[in-house]
């Protein structure tokens, strides 16, 4: 139930290997690593409920730290490697962090933070950064032992800001052992089949609290982690065949970048290893999904979850075949659908999503977003800010994000049903729909395309798309209007910054990612 038990069977079995580079880390050299982390950490006067801070890109010494933390009783923040210095300041102020964590590949961003971080004890890995100290240097005479007063602590996580600031999701501390076993746990052995014996491909960053989570529940069970530098189609698949890769966690982003390869290079690599494909963060299109499970067997298993965890809803690829577009049932507690006003609405109608349950999260220093996330009338129901609506069965389907919500003439209209269908067009690369302004309905549907080959970005393709899209939708769902775009703004894990696109049409010139 943790690597500190882990290595006393398995002390040579690689832990993590860092996919592109063979790098590899022994179950023995992260409990030594972690216990040198947690002494210093016990050094620099911090005390269980204190916080520190990674803001790196994905390394070998990434989830050493953050195992550090957890047996020293802490908080950790890992901050995305693509935000700016005023960025990464602002998550440094709202978490309290004591100490921060670099990687001298960020160099440029750290050494702007340093006027700024006056009450922040600071550390480089990696490499020299300016004003920082060496954390290899720091911890590497520190014993090996572990430390006398070890508690489990837990992560603090911030929110990607595809919808605005982000918001820290701090959770109370459960003052247990450290290997006291979690409800993740639990459900990755029943659901997913991981175990000591998983190959787990992680191609995400680690700052993203699914492949984090997931990444040291792995560790929990003994079984090696591969992580990917950074996501790349065909160089995904490589190390599915390189590595005998035999689960694995992805966004629906990269199911279309992977499906949209050539044929040569999908079939080029052989991917039967794979025995348990688990997505998550967004909806994934019908046909993306049905190709999937079609080029790589009924292994894929779909949850929907936040990083709050108030609720977590599960469908394998057996059900979701007989439920197409479903993102499952709940297995933690009941799920209420309900209009603005807090009423249930009937099955089968759409309405804001809410689960029941007795898990308790704040938005740290945001009193307001806390209790907007609340049911004005039962405490214990809580929501994420989607909508969507449960069929007879017990099913859950996701329409879109409330705050995306286009209305037109009145009429309420959810983008994700357009773009769902928009992604599947062959010169369609990537896709957003939102609402700009009109002067006779107040808002319009428009998309905003990336095509798969620039040369094609004409008002050709512009009508082409939108005849498509009428083929299936009512004209009221789809754009009157195409625009392109070189690259769309995601965040690495997938999300599309949604706002920003919208921001550009409303004239609010100072959006930015945070």
């Amino acid at each position: 139930m943790h690597p500190a038990v882990v290595v006393g069977k398995t002390p040579d079995k690689p832990a993590i290997v860092m996919a592109a580079t063979g790098e590899t880390l022994t179950y023995r050299q992260l409990e030594d690593r972690s216990n040198q982390g947690a002494h210093l950490f016990r050094k620099l006067g911090l005390k269980p409920g204190d916080g520190i801070a990674i803001f790196m890109e994905n390394n070998i010494r990434y989830l050493e730290i953050c195992w550090a933390a957890q047996r020293a009783g802490l908080y950790y923040t890992c901050i995305s490697s693509r935000l700016t210095a005023g960025e990464v300041e602002y998550i440094l102020g709202d978490c309290n962090a004591k100490v921060l964590i670099v990687s001298h590949g960020l160099a440029k961003v750290a050494n702007e933070l340093l006027d700024v971080l006056k009450w922040v004890k600071v550390f480089a890995v990696g490499g020299a950064v300016e004003g920082f100290k060496n954390y290899e240097d720091a911890a590497g005479d520190l014993p090996k032992t572990r430390i006398g007063d070890e508690i489990a602590g837990a992560d603090m996580l911030y929110s990607s800001g595809t919808t605005g600031r982000p918001k820290g999701v701090r959770v109370p501390l459960s003052g247990m052992p450290i290997d006291a076993p979690n409800p993740l746990l639990t459900i990755v052995q029943g659901l997913f089949g991981l175990s000591e014996h998983s190959i787990y491909l992680s191609p995400a960053p680690l700052y993203h609290a699914a492949p984090l989570r997931y990444c040291m529940t792995v560790h929990r069970l003994g079984g090696t982690v591969v992580v990917m530098e950074h996501f790349e189609a065909e160089e995904a698949l490589r190390f599915i065949e390189k590595y005998q890769a035999n689960c694995s966690q992805w966004v629906p982003t990269m199911f279309v970048r992977m499906l949209k390869l050539p044929d040569a290079a999908r079939s080029k690599y052989n991917v039967s290893s794979m025995k348990s494909a688990i997505h998550a963060a967004a909806p994934c299109p019908i046909e993306v999904k049905r190709k999937m499970i079609e080029w790589w067997g009924p292994v894929l298993h779909e949850y929907y979850a936040g990083t709050e965890g108030n609720g977590f809803c599960y469908v394998g690829s057996a059900d979701w075949l007989k439920h197409p577009g479903t993102v499952g049932k709940s297995l933690l507690g009941p799920i209420h659908i309900c209009a603005d006003e807090g009423k249930e609405v009937p099955i089968g109608d759409e309405g804001t999503i809410y689960f029941e349950s007795q898990t308790q999260f704040e938005y740290h220093n945001d009193k307001k977003k806390t209790a907007e996330s609340r049911h004005p009338e039962h405490g214990n129901w809580s929501t994420l800010g989607d909508v969507g609506k449960l069929d007879a069965e017990g099913y859950l389907y996701l329409t879109d994000r409330k705050a995306f919500m286009i209305i037109s003439g009145g009429v309420n209209i959810y983008p994700q049903e357009a773009e769902n269908l928009l992604i599947n067009h062959p010169k369609v690369a990537d896709v957003a729909v939102i609402g700009v302004p009109n002067e006779d309905f107040g808002e319009e549907v428009k998309a905003v395309v990336q095509p798969a080959d620039w040369s094609d970005a004409n008002p050709a393709l512009g009508e082409e798309l939108i005849a498509y899209c009428r083929q299936h939708l009512s004209p009221i769902k789809c754009p009157r209007t195409v625009d392109f775009e070189q690259e769309l703004p995601r965040h690495p894990t997938g999300k599309l910054y949604k706002r920003l696109i919208r921001d550009r049409y409303w004239g609010k010139r100072d959006s930015r990612i945070v």
